[in-house]
């Protein structure tokens, strides 16, 4: 089993930043694609970004592409999230996935229990 603990949510003003971080816990050494999901109220949860297991490939939601990085410190277990130029959509609350699964095959099996991002404008 992997555990993921999400921090780093908050508000914050339009054109604005935030980090998000993502430290998983457990069995670690099954965990090879990482991401980010978000779900805004009344609408479904959406992927926003993945991570390969060495961090060399990446996967971004058009809607996030250029403003958003997500990375990992995989001697620390932990992926981030760097969001940047926030807009008032991307209000939702945020989701660490994680799991056995390659970067380009999410959701994976494990998910945390999320935390809130939300931009005024």
């Amino acid at each position: 089993q992997v555990q993921l603990v999400e921090s780093g949510g908050g508000l914050v003003q339009a054109g604005g930043s935030l980090r998000l971080s993502c430290a998983a816990s457990g069995s670690t050494f099954s965990i090879n694609g990482m991401g980010w999901y978000r779900q805004a109220p009344g609408k479904l949860r959406e992927l926003v970004a993945t991570i390969s297991k060495s961090g060399g490939s990446t996967n971004y939601a058009d809607s996030v592409k250029g403003r958003f990085t997500i990375s990992r410190d995989n001697a620390k277990n932990t992926v981030y999230l760097q969001m940047n130029s926030l807009k008032p959509e991307d209000t939702a609350v945020y989701y660490c996935n994680a799991g056995r699964g390659s970067y380009y095959r999410p959701p994976y099996e494990y998910w945390g229990q999320g935390t809130q991002v939300t931009v005024s404008s």
